[in-house]
């Protein structure tokens, strides 16, 4: 008999651009259960950052025949080392904060992760999973696209990391099995490392303009975030906006010299 698994044919290699990132994993066991979530479904790409214990012997023993996938992971020390080839970011949160981040449905984030890998195959999409009793903080979800909620007992709504991980992976493979078909490509879309870039530059130009006038600049910055990341740009559109910026620097910086 073949042990050449169903999922590993080019019909399938969509799976391949969804990466699972875990924020801050405190006990193996969660990853190693993680593991064996996200093999059933056929997904392979795990991102460990900043885990407070690498995946160990009770990992493995989790894991229960996934530990290939353990042994496989990219282990980082940053959320933005993980994210920064990806051109869709969805953080998973247990509740609604006011952050003004758009909050998705498992069904509505599959579809918005395959509409982009269907439109462009060399995107790269995450989905984030915070500490098993904190979830992510609000600074890491601002660097997320959307939310993704899991509804559940409003009474009683903590899911175990594992249990999420196994919700979000097997909707993505239902939806991807049922629908994903191949579409024409379009411009790569913009990276998290590009749109880091960008907003790293505006927040230099809002303090060269003294736009914040002694308020806190967070504020600004995080409405900015939102606004631009809910207009999907390919690589291209955010370097000439980072032009344009650079110009404005420049420019900033010359009409200060002449000044002194």
């Amino acid at each position: 008999m073949s042990s050449v698994s169903p999922f590993d044919t080019a019909q399938d290699s969509w799976r391949r651009q969804i990466r699972f990132v875990l924020v801050g994993t405190q006990h193996t066991g969660n990853t190693g259960s993680a593991a064996r979530a996200l093999k059933t479904m056929g997904f392979s790409d795990l991102w460990l950052v900043a885990p407070s214990r690498r995946p160990d012997e009770t990992a493995v023993a989790m894991a229960a025949g996934a530990e290939d996938l353990l042994q496989a992971a990219t282990i980082v020390e940053s959320l933005s080392e993980a994210l920064a080839d990806c051109s869709l970011v969805i953080g998973t949160t247990a509740r609604s904060r006011r952050i003004g981040l758009t909050e998705w449905t498992p069904p509505q984030a599959a579809e918005a992760a395959l509409g982009q890998i269907s439109a462009t195959p060399t995107a790269k999409v995450a989905v984030v999973f915070g500490r098993e009793r904190t979830g992510l903080t609000n600074d890491e979800l601002q660097r997320c696209h959307a939310g993704l909620c899991i509804p559940a007992n409003p009474d009683y709504s903590s899911l175990n990391l594992a249990s999420a991980v196994q919700i979000v992976a097997y909707e993505l493979n239902r939806s991807g099995a049922e629908s994903l078909t191949a579409a024409p490509a379009i411009a790569q879309p913009a990276t998290h490392a590009d749109w880091e870039g960008f907003f790293a530059q505006t927040a230099e130009i809002l303090e060269l303009i003294d736009f914040h006038k002694g308020r806190s600049a967070n504020s600004a910055l995080y409405k900015l975030r939102r606004a631009f990341l809910r207009a999907p740009m390919d690589q291209r559109e955010v370097r000439m906006l980072r032009g344009v910026l650079h110009d404005m620097q420049r420019a900033l910086r010359i009409k200060s010299t002449d000044s002194d």
